[in-house]
């Protein structure tokens, strides 16, 4: 028997009756974006500082962006890794170019990024162990992290919302204090094969690795024969003002994982592992079927071109120290809302006095998109093509809300 035909009038209507319910409902329906800016449904404008949480680097329909990937979909879009494509070598040139000797790994998001950082990590220590029943499999991470939501990176992640309902986790992780490199060295033992942490936390509120931290856990690795694992999903790709945010204190690791701004919007991850580590990687080790696409590789490919082109590491350097000092006069002017601003280049959290929602409503009542983040976080994540203008009209919303709540 056939069922009567449902008309839902509006797209909050369909998402409520067949969008799973894993998020929130959105505030929103957006429906265009140029440079900084996204319309909703009803034609009104916003700021956009959630970049579609670090992913659209270049803002929304960057015109070169747009053309290399309609330009590539005429063309070839998916071969598989069944067969070279020209695109993926040149890429994985460009990658190895930016992060040092070594091979790339391409991949669909910055959860498999790190689980092919996990699983390189194993095969560290069955070689460190001599082999598999030597069980060197430890990974020491570290407290308030998130490293994705497949089970190898969920167990990456020590947060109770993460991982509640999913138990039994992977086993293997060990977690040390962020910043705190005496907590790291005292976890380490025969099993250690590896440290792994994000150079800013990003989904916890803005937390950055120190310098002092970085170098000594990449003395703690060379010390024990451990693999420095770095992810860099959220902050990588110039949004720190470097290409990678670990070059601000001249480390090398030995294996980056990465996505979101390297697509520019279109899903896309990798990995970079130094020369030696990449050779653990052999044919049936491990694979993906999307991965490293010409589509894909077209798509981040213009990412690289006009990060340079437009000196947009130059933009976020020479913008973001005034656009801080600005912010930070907010926490001055407001302290008992506004308890502190942190972070590098356009990668800023704002810590607030009590929970976050009614002011992220506020916001973007004002014209102002803005994520939340763990710990009464509020994520400012502009696009690198953000001018100062557009960070002062930032910080102007953010004003007005905070007097209206003074």
């Amino acid at each position: 028997m056939n069922q009567p035909t449902i008309v839902r009038t509006s797209t909050a209507e369909v998402y409520d009756a067949y969008v799973m319910k894993n998020y929130a409902r959105p505030a929103l329906t957006l429906v265009r974006g140029r440079g900084c800016s996204v319309w909703d449904d009803q034609g009104r404008e916003y700021l956009d500082f959630t970049s579609g949480i670090a992913v659209s680097a270049l803002g929304h329909c960057h015109p070169v962006w747009v053309e290399a990937v309609r330009r590539q979909a005429g063309e070839l879009v998916h071969v598989s890794n069944l067969f070279r494509n020209p695109l993926q070598g040149e890429l994985a040139r460009q990658l190895v170019l930016r992060a040092g000797p070594g091979r790339a790994f391409f991949c669909n998001s910055g959860a498999e990024a790190n689980e092919a950082l996990i699983k390189l990590a194993r095969l560290h220590g069955v070689k460190k162990a001599g082999g598999e029943e030597g069980r060197c499999f430890k990974i020491i991470c570290a407290k308030q992290a998130f490293h994705g939501r497949t089970l190898g990176g969920m167990s990456a992640t020590p947060q109770e919302k993460i991982q509640k309902g999913f138990r039994p986790l992977v086993p293997g992780f060990t977690f040390g204090e962020l910043n705190d490199l005496g907590s790291f060295a005292d976890l380490v033992d025969d099993q250690t094969c590896a440290i792994f942490v994000e150079t800013i936390q990003g989904e916890s509120g803005i937390r950055p690795c120190s310098d002092e931290f970085l170098i000594g856990l990449r003395h703690l690795c060379d010390q024990n024969n451990l693999l420095l694992l770095i992810d860099e999903v959220q902050c990588g790709f110039g949004r720190t003002g470097k290409f990678f945010a670990f070059e601000h204190t001249g480390i090398m690791p030995d294996a980056i994982g990465m996505a979101k701004a390297l697509g520019g919007g279109f899903p896309m991850g990798a990995v970079w592992i130094r020369e030696n580590a990449a050779e653990y990687f052999q044919p049936g080790s491990h694979g993906t079927t999307f991965g490293g696409t010409p589509l894909a590789c077209a798509a981040a490919l213009a990412v690289l071109h006009v990060i340079e082109k437009e000196k947009l590491l130059e933009n976020v350097t020479a913008n973001s120290g005034p656009w801080l000092q600005e912010l930070q006069k907010l926490g001055a002017e407001f302290p008992q809302q506004l308890l502190g601003v942190r972070g590098k280049g356009y990668m800023v959290g704002l810590q607030f006095a009590g929970d976050t929602a009614p002011c992220q409503a506020a916001l973007r009542e004002g014209g102002l998109l803005a994520p939340g983040a763990g710990g009464n976080v509020i994520r400012l994540l502009p696009p690198l093509i953000a001018t100062a203008a557009e960070l002062n009209r930032s910080v102007e919303i953010l004003r007005g809300v905070l007097k209206a709540k003074a």
